[in-house]
């Protein structure tokens, strides 16, 4: 109970922070905005942006950082990313966070210009709010980048698309797409968060590494739903990565191989959290419940 009370507590806080941090419904032009905020204000998991507050609480050094600009940033890349995957030269997926994907909402060019807007909105909000910091903004800005950019976020996304129907498909080319697609938002989160806070460059090291097999854990997981869950409970349409005929860890491993390398994935990234300061309990329950979705 004190794990869920935290965790709605960090989601209230990022929900307030991304209403203060992204342009109003009513700038114009106003269907832009509306589009952004219509995707962002759907809710979610706020996985990402929690994240960055956990890491950020791990320490407490002197002139540690707000984190939570850097945590609507991380938010609004992943918002912009499930905008643009959705779309129909992409996924072309109608489900998103429990209701119609942005381009069914809208239209495509609005959904397009949509994504396009959340992703330079993250990188202006980090030169903005920690310009009074700009070893800590060149910092996050740099993680972010790295992060977004084509040899990791896109890359993965292009390296998945590439998957689609293939035959010869390794664990290597799978461990590659899903390292950069699904965990390089997940480490700058925890890395991003930990400089926000002050951490240092072994403990930053650290962070990177937990993010890597939290991402990879998440990943698994994901696929497993995929295949065992339903859309009303995910949110987002089930079955798909079947149909598609991607390359998933179901796919190649099978269900059972999959649901063990989750655990070993979540357990590496546990045993990368204990060299950390401060209070493990909030970051350790949530790296555990993001196993047990598949329970």
């Amino acid at each position: 109970m004190e794990f869920t009370n935290l965790l709605n507590a960090s989601v209230a806080r990022i929900e307030r922070a991304l209403d203060r941090h992204v342009p109003p419904a009513a700038t114009l032009p106003p269907r832009l905005h509306q589009a952004m905020r219509y995707s962002l204000e759907a809710g979610g998991k706020r996985l990402r942006p929690v994240l960055v507050l956990a890491a950020a609480e791990r320490f407490s050094t002197a002139g540690a950082a707000d984190p939570l600009p850097a945590a609507v940033a991380i938010e609004c890349i992943h918002t912009y990313s499930l905008i643009h995957d959705d779309l129909p030269c992409m996924d072309n997926d109608d489900l998103r966070r429990g209701r119609p994907t942005v381009h069914k909402a809208f239209d495509e060019a609005t959904a397009l210009l949509a994504g396009d807007a959340l992703l330079t909105h993250a990188f202006a909000l980090l030169a903005t709010a920690y310009a009074a910091q700009p070893a800590l903004a060149v910092a996050l800005v740099q993680e972010l980048g790295d992060a977004a950019g084509s040899r990791r976020l896109i890359g993965g996304q292009m390296a998945d698309l590439l998957a689609e129907k293939k035959t010869d498909a390794t664990a290597a080319g799978l461990e590659f797409i899903h390292l950069n697609k699904t965990a390089a938002m997940i480490e700058a989160a925890l890395v991003m968060g930990g400089r926000c806070g002050g951490a240092d460059e072994s403990q930053v090291t650290a962070l990177r590494t937990a993010g890597r097999h939290l991402g990879l854990a998440f990943q698994i997981i994901d696929d497993i739903l995929d295949v065992t869950s339903d859309s009303a409970t995910l949110g987002k349409t089930v079955g798909k990565d079947a149909r598609a005929d991607k390359t998933t860890y179901v796919k190649l491993h099978g269900l059972d191989a999959a649901r063990r390398m989750a655990h070993e994935q979540t357990e590496a990234a546990l045993a990368a959290l204990r060299s950390l300061p401060g209070d493990p309990a909030f970051l350790t329950a949530l790296v555990r419940s993001m196993e047990t979705r598949i329970k």
